[in-house]
């Protein structure tokens, strides 16, 4: 089956994902409650990453079903959650405990019994019914991490209520009420306890709660109301991490997920709020699906591959498996809209107008639109404590582009394999260590942040937006000597000896003929020049250059002020 990739109306969605399913079912195992798709492994169990495969798949076909499609894939589906929740059946899928896998893939379940018990729950027999609702009640009685999982608990209980199952009460409310201590204010929540503001706050605490606001609203209006006005104030910030041509900011974990990135969109089409109007909404939508699209993320066989804007599993995080990355499917929620529904009606529209700055004080970022196709984020201070790979790289630097992507180090050894674009780089004994937390961060106008990156240095560097730019002001205080490099960023080789560089005064400026990226000393004696990075290190483009400035700096303290500019042609 032929990908469909025009992305506009609803047949197109449809078609799409029926092509996306169709080179999965030769992977079904005999009893067709697992997936294995590929040979690399994720920390947790390969029983519990089939199991991933098999319900990730769902966040697509259960709005598929409940839109009023059909595939041969249900009878795949009704065996499968046959044989996986039986106890005496060799594909079980087990007893779950503390921060298991299988809690996360109950979801997609759960929202099968919420909008498409038809298909998901009617199918089965009495006895095959006991055992799944055996099977999701595990999430019940265990401490499951205290973050975006607790609506995992809210979709599985909710489900089972709607269909008649057995469920808690108890566990819903207290999942709420847990969930609503992390709401921060101006429509935005941190999952969890944590620094971090990243896609899971667009695709999992507003994904969620927008479902909940649908399909709860006659039993729960208060909460269904609340839920609906936080998204419309988050929309208004989360609209600066799109550019027209359908990007959106790469920044934070969990990217190996894709075009989930734009499900925040498709969430609030199906809880019928019009935040933006619907050809506006329209087209982000649509014109995300078609970037993605049109980048190498599939394999020869169709699969979607780990990785970002191509395979690489150097950037992938520990939890994902071969199936991760259908977490995707999540954005296919629009599916679940009758074709009459006015987003499915409305023409595509641009992107509306938006500011040239943007503070988003709860994401501790300042947003630059340089023009409709390109977006710059300033940051600071989003630690992830409990350390996801690549943590600095994912997190902290100072500056994060809808084009360039930023890099991961394939090892801090040497500056090349670290590959420290946006980062100021002290290197030791040949070791490379950046910014890895701030120990003060203050947004406002600029941002402002105080961090260490070894024993020994602490820092204090401000980020000012200027023009096409920013300026980066860096008070250095050291306890001993230190080759230290200030670099900007990185820019896509697209053809051997394609790439121009240039020197004028106290710039250098690399560039091709769809953008450039340049670096400009304003204070401090260094040596400008560039590098070329690392193959596979940016998330985004194969092979990228690397401007920077190097600083030989003593002990003491030392002040360096840089310019920074990456802009299309």
């Amino acid at each position: 089956m032929e990908l469909n990739t025009k992305f506009s109306t609803k047949n197109d969605y449809e078609q799409a994902l029926l092509a996306l399913c169709e080179p999965l079912k030769s992977y079904f195992s005999e009893g067709r409650a697992y997936l294995k798709i590929g040979p690399t492994q994720a920390h947790y169990e390969d029983r519990i990453a089939g199991l991933e495969t098999f319900s990730r798949l769902l966040w697509g076909l259960v709005p598929f079903f409940k839109g009023g499609g059909s595939s041969d894939l249900e009878t795949y589906y009704k065996e499968g959650l046959s044989h996986g929740t039986d106890p005496e059946h060799p594909e079980y899928w087990g007893t779950c405990y503390g921060c298991h896998q299988a809690f996360v893939e109950m979801a997609a379940i759960g929202l099968g019994l919420l909008i498409a018990p038809e298909k998901i729950w009617e199918p089965l027999s009495e006895k095959e019914r006991n055992n799944l609702n055996d099977w999701l009640l595990q999430i019940n009685p265990t401490q499951i991490p205290a973050n975006n999982w607790l609506f995992f608990r809210v979709l599985v209980n909710i489900g089972l209520r709607n269909v008649g199952g057995r469920y808690s009460e108890e566990a819903i409310k207290e999942s709420l009420d847990k969930i609503e201590t992390f709401y921060l204010g101006d429509g935005w929540y941190s999952d969890g306890k944590t620094n971090q503001r990243d896609y899971y706050i667009a695709f999992a605490m507003h994904f969620y709660s927008l479902i909940y606001a649908k399909t709860m609203k006659d039993r729960d209006p208060e909460t269904c109301s609340k839920f609906i006005e936080r998204a419309k104030l988050f929309a208004q910030d989360y609209i600066y991490w799109f550019v027209e041509g359908g990007e959106s900011l790469p920044y934070g974990r969990s990217l190996t997920y894709r075009f989930a990135q734009c499900g925040f969109w498709g969430a609030l089409a199906f809880a019928d709020v019009e935040v933006f109007s619907w050809g506006v909404m329209k087209g982000i939508v649509n014109r995300h699906f078609r970037n993605w699209f049109n980048r190498p993320i599939l394999d020869a066989q169709g699969k979607l591959t780990i990785g970002y804007g191509y395979p690489n599993i150097q950037m992938a995080e520990g939890y994902n498996s071969q199936g991760s990355p259908y977490w995707a499917f999540k954005s296919f929620i629009i599916l679940a809209l009758d074709k009459e529904h006015p987003f499915w009606k409305a023409e595509e529209e641009p992107m509306p107008s938006l500011e040239s700055l943007r503070v988003e004080k709860h994401a501790k970022m300042i947003f630059q639109r340089l023009s409709s196709k390109h977006t710059v984020a300033l940051t600071s201070g989003q630690y992830a404590a409990w350390e996801p790979l690549h943590t600095a790289e994912k997190y902290e630097k100072f500056a994060y582009s809808t084009y360039f992507g930023f890099n991961v180090p394939k090892s801090y050894y040497t500056f090349s394999q670290a590959a420290p674009d946006n980062m100021l780089t002290f290197v030791k004994d040949h070791m490379c260590f950046v910014r890895r937390r701030c120990e003060k961060v203050k947004v406002e106008e600029s941002i402002y942040s105080k961090w260490s990156p070894l024993s020994g240095v602490e820092v204090e560097t401000t980020l000012i937006p200027w023009g096409k730019g920013h300026i980066r002001r860096h008070v250095i205080h050291s306890n001993g000597e230190y080759e230290v490099y200030e670099s900007g960023f990185a820019i896509p080789v697209l053809d051997k000896g394609a790439l121009n560089k240039v020197y004028e005064g106290k710039c250098i400026k690399l560039f091709h003929e769809k953008a450039y990226s340049s670096i400009t000393l304003r204070e401090g004696e260094g040596v400008l020049d560039s590098v070329q990075c690392e193959t596979s290190t940016n998330i985004l483009h194969p092979k990228v250059s690397l401007p920077f400035v190097k600083f030989n700096i003593k002990q003491g303290t030392t002040k360096i002020e840089t310019y920074i500019e990456g802009d299309l042609i």
